[in-house]
């Protein structure tokens, strides 16, 4: 009775709200078969060669590249994925005026994807790279589709990074300011599928300044007590539950 309460509140909320900004992690993607890193059975949790956490990070990828790469490739660069019903209520949202902005700690595009336009990629995306020598850029399927485990630059030789930003590397400013913004001017703010534990990007949700802020995850964290509204469950499931 409870979470069917709370149901309501967030339909009524969502039916009244015009400045709608949504944060979300991994979570919000797990439905579409990408894995998280925390979960139990997340990729932290996972025996690998190196641990994941130092594989994705940016001394790891100068130093022992062709690790980097097995695993970007084996967990990360997932291209055939497809959006889940989270990106879709998401992207009908943002066509309808309500929802202003999508902040996201997620680098798999699935929000564009699904058709959403104003996407804030906190940590980059696996869509673009580039060419450490000389710039120039290539997709995903450039990387993909590599005779060699590392990719190299069809032009002039040279290393290609994939434009995601690595532990020990820091976020663009400009999208910080602009993500910042969005969530203080939010009169409603939905934050799902996140742990909030990976600094900056988390600390961004505390620049809230409403009473409408609902959180969405499938198990308890140190935002749960700030939160207007909570709910332990799938994101994707929970919006199935919500219309426009």
């Amino acid at each position: 009775m409870e979470e069917i309460t709370g149901i309501f509140q967030l339909q009524e909320w969502i039916s009244n709200s015009d400045n709608i900004v949504f944060f979300g992690g991994a979570g919000v993607s797990t439905e579409s078969g990408i894995p998280d890193f925390r979960s139990v059975d997340g990729l932290y949790n996972q025996k690998y060669k190196y641990p994941p956490e130092e594989i994705i990070s940016h001394d790891f990828f100068f130093q022992n590249t062709k690790e980097f790469y097995l695993f970007y490739r084996d967990k990360m660069l997932l291209l055939d994925k497809k959006p889940n019903p989270a990106h879709l209520f998401l992207t009908e949202l943002e066509k309808s005026g309500k929802l202003k902005a999508i902040i996201t700690q997620n680098i798999d595009g699935l929000h564009q994807k699904a058709g959403s336009e104003n996407v804030y990629e906190l940590h980059g995306t696996i869509h673009s790279n580039h060419c450490l020598k000389c710039h120039k850029y290539f997709d995903a399927e450039y990387i993909k589709s590599s005779d060699t485990i590392i990719p190299y630059c069809d032009e002039c030789g040279g290393l290609i990074k994939p434009d995601v930003v690595l532990y020990g590397e820091g976020l663009d400013e400009t999208l910080l300011m602009k993500s910042l913004k969005a969530i203080y001017d939010a009169d409603l703010f939905i934050i799902a599928g996140t742990s909030l534990v990976v600094n900056p990007a988390a600390s961004l949700v505390y620049y809230y300044r409403g009473n409408k802020m609902v959180l969405i995850n499938k198990t308890e964290n140190a935002i749960d007590k700030k939160a207007n509204l909570v709910f332990h469950h799938p994101v994707g499931d929970l919006f199935r539950r919500l219309h426009l």
